[in-house]
């Protein structure tokens, strides 16, 4: 079980999360429509994890994510799970490559894509275990908001770094992309001499390619 701190705004959204969350036998310690409760509901009573949406009153623009990074700040390590429609770029890579990234699970979902109740679910427990689950399509932006030796991979080492960065090893790679596991083992060595990237196995990849983003040398 786990205690969670939800924040969304569209009250039959919110009210369905909860039902979701309720039913798997998690318990739903705040339920909020707004950043500043988000942060009162956190300071009072310390989750196991926090899912919050982007976007939120009393402007509409980033204030989910902002709360997100003000509170990994104050409690660091704090599992975060975004549940957006879309992708924050500047915020987004605050949170995943800035001093907020720094321990505790951390994930980015896009709403539209979750395609399985289960496949959220999955998202969310991973993030409060303390790995990083990241939407591709949110790799992708981030990716290409950046420059330098990213420059050199071609489109489809670009795919299988986006689908490394969520998680995915090489046998889910080749089904996510309908390509044979051998070419994903190509293409990721590829990739990995052309930024220099560690090359193993699991949740270390996507710290290396967030490593990477932020510009440092992974180790």
């Amino acid at each position: 079980m786990l205690r969670v701190v939800l924040a969304e705004d569209a009250v039959l959204l919110r009210a369905g999360l909860v039902e979701v969350l309720t039913r798997v036998g998690h318990e739903v310690v705040a339920a909020v429509g707004d950043a500043a409760e988000l942060a009162r509901a956190v300071d009072a009573d310390r989750p196991d994890v926090v899912l919050t949406d982007v976007r939120m009153p009393p402007d509409f623009r980033d204030e989910g994510l902002r709360a997100a990074l003000e509170l990994r700040a104050r409690h660091p390590g704090l599992p975060v799970l975004v549940l957006s429609q879309y992708v924050a770029t500047a915020y987004a890579k605050q949170l995943f490559t800035g001093p907020a990234a720094d321990g505790g699970g951390l994930g980015y979902l896009l709403k539209d894509r979750v395609g399985e109740v289960s496949e959220f679910l999955d998202a969310l427990d991973r993030v409060a275990g303390g790995q990083t689950v990241v939407d591709p399509e949110v790799i992708r932006v981030l990716l290409k908001a950046s420059d330098g030796p990213l420059s050199r991979l071609t489109p489809r080492e670009r795919e299988v770094l986006a689908l490394m960065a969520e998680g995915l090893n090489n046998q889910a790679i080749a089904r996510r992309l309908t390509v044979t596991e051998a070419s994903v083992v190509k293409h990721a060595s590829n990739v990995f001499m052309k930024l220099d990237l560690d090359p193993s196995e699991g949740n270390r990849r996507v710290l290396a390619v967030l490593a990477y983003l932020r510009g440092e040398q992974p180790s």
